[in-house]
This record gives C-alpha cells, structure tokens and sequence, in this order.
C-alpha cells in the first residue's frame, strides 16, 4: 500500500510543471496505451491480494411507506453486511461496480436502488426528502437479513449525494445506534438546494452531530466545490475528539472510483484501490471483524 501511494504522488510530481487542461483531459502515456488494465479487477473487483471472494447477486426489496425500494444484494457467503448508499448519477453499470467490488474484500453489500422505487430519473436536480427515509431504512433492512445474525450494527459506504442521504439517515432519522462507521467518496455535505454560498463554504449542520467514526475519500482536483465543506466538517470533527479523517489523492478528481474506461487513467485505478482497501480494513477495525 506504500508503494501503490508513492507511485500516485510520483505521478503528480511529474506532471507538476506542465501546463494542465481540465483533469479530465489529462492524458499521460501510460494512459494512452493503458498497459495497466486488469479486466479481473474491472468487472470482478478480484486484486492482488488475499482476500479476493466471488461475488453473488441476488435481488430484494423494503418497503418505505407504500413504496417498494429495490435492493440488490453482493454477497460472497457468509460475512459480515454493510449498506451502499449511490449518489446522484443512481445504481447503474457503473456505480454498481463500488458495491461489488467491497463485497470481493468480504462483506455482504446492500445497495439499495433509492431512484427508481420512486420514479426518479439519474441525476436528479432536486433533493427528494422521502429519499432520507429510504436510505435510513436500508439500514434496517440491511440488519435483518440471515447473513447479518448475531450483527448489532453495520457500517455505511456512499459517494457523491449518497454522502448526504447516509448523513441524513444516521443524523435526521436516528440511524447512529445502529451504525459502527461511515465511510464515503467525495460526499456531498451540504443540503443539495442550499443556496450557492453554503455550498461553496459551509457544510451542513448534521456533520457535527456525527458520532461514528468517519472515513472519507478525495481526489486532488475535485471540480465540484465540495473540497472545503468537506475539510471542515473532517476539522471540525477532530475538534470534537471525534474519529474521522480524510485521505486525499494526488492527480486525480470525482469519480475515480467509477470512471469509465475511455477517460479512466492509472491514477484513477491506483486511488480505487488503495480506498478500497482502506475502508475494507476501517469497515473491518469497526465491525470487529478480521
């Protein structure tokens, strides 16, 4: 893990002096042949190292209300269950891969599908409140499931607004007691119609009120304005005496965990999976599972 962080910080440095485009324009050689690309690990999440488990699916769902909120299930057997929360952009091809891939380190993931039992299209504009209830409840549901036996709590992995529905769900909707850590991608950390301002500067008041340990992931050129809510809120947090902490990747931005493969670079699968990684060991540390 040492090395795979020091080859990402030598990749930033050498690019340091050239004059940069967009992030999402920048093409290194590497990049242009992509030598580096593992298919195994592209669809099945399977990584050099020991823990790699074949992932099952299967397909469920709760009700919220006189909704039905669908559920897809990664499950390699029987271990321990944690909740995926997707962002903005909903469960597709892509984002479906997150939860996947954390179920190869050995968890059962519950990714509930938050849009379509609602009737939301992906990247909705504006924030449905309903959606707090769902995602709060999927942490019920996710606790009640025959792999969860003898579970008192469960950890929560989001990205993007996922970050906002988990805050939401563990703070609004009561949720803490049952959650042993909160882990997320680049999370949205204010209300998503907040006027400019807040999202610009200020997080949203819930993040105080966080008691879980928290883990959160960040790319060097973030293009969104979410970098300084989400550093203060971590600041804030460690003045509390609180366990939270936020790693930040050199030379690369949102969605480096998804990105597709025509603009995905080296550095974009070395932050996926020096993360995965590290919230599989943060997951495990919590739940007190080895």
């Amino acid at each position: 893990m040492r090395g795979m962080a020091f080859l990402i910080l030598a990749l930033a440095a050498s690019a340091a002096g050239a004059t940069h485009e967009p992030w999402a324009t920048i093409r290194f050689p590497q990049d242009e042949d992509k030598g580096w690309w593992d298919a195994d690990w592209w669809e099945r999440g399977r990584m050099p190292v020991a823990a790699n488990h074949a992932v099952r699916t299967r397909t469920a769902s709760y009700r919220s209300g006189d909704v039905e909120v669908p559920v897809e299930i990664f499950t390699p057997g029987k271990f321990p269950v944690v909740v995926f929360l997707h962002g903005r952009r909903g469960l597709d091809e892509l984002t479906r891969l997150v939860p996947l891939r954390l179920a190869a380190r050995g968890f059962t993931v519950v990714a509930p599908d938050l849009y379509s039992g609602r009737f939301i299209e992906s990247m909705p504009v504006r924030h449905d409140a309903a959606l707090e209830d769902d995602a709060a409840l999927a942490i019920d549901f996710a606790l009640s499931l025959p792999e969860a036996r003898g579970q008192a709590k469960t950890c929560v992995v989001s990205h993007t607004r996922g970050g906002y529905y988990s805050l939401k769900a563990l703070v609004s909707k009561g949720r803490q007691a049952k959650t042993a850590c909160y882990v997320s991608y680049y999370p949205h950390w204010q209300h998503p119609e907040a006027p400019e301002a807040m999202q610009v500067y200020q997080y949203a008041p819930e993040v105080d009120e966080l008691q879980v340990p928290v883990l959160v992931f960040l790319g060097e050129h973030e293009q969104y304005q979410r970098v300084r809510p989400i550093l203060s809120g971590i600041d804030s947090l460690k003045k509390k005496k609180r366990d939270a902490r936020v790693i930040v990747y050199p030379g690369v931005g949102r969605g480096f965990d998804f990105r597709p493969p025509e603009v995905r670079t080296l550095a974009d699968d070395m932050a996926a999976q020096d993360s995965l990684l590290r919230a599989a060991a943060f997951i495990r540390a919590h739940l007190g599972y080895k």
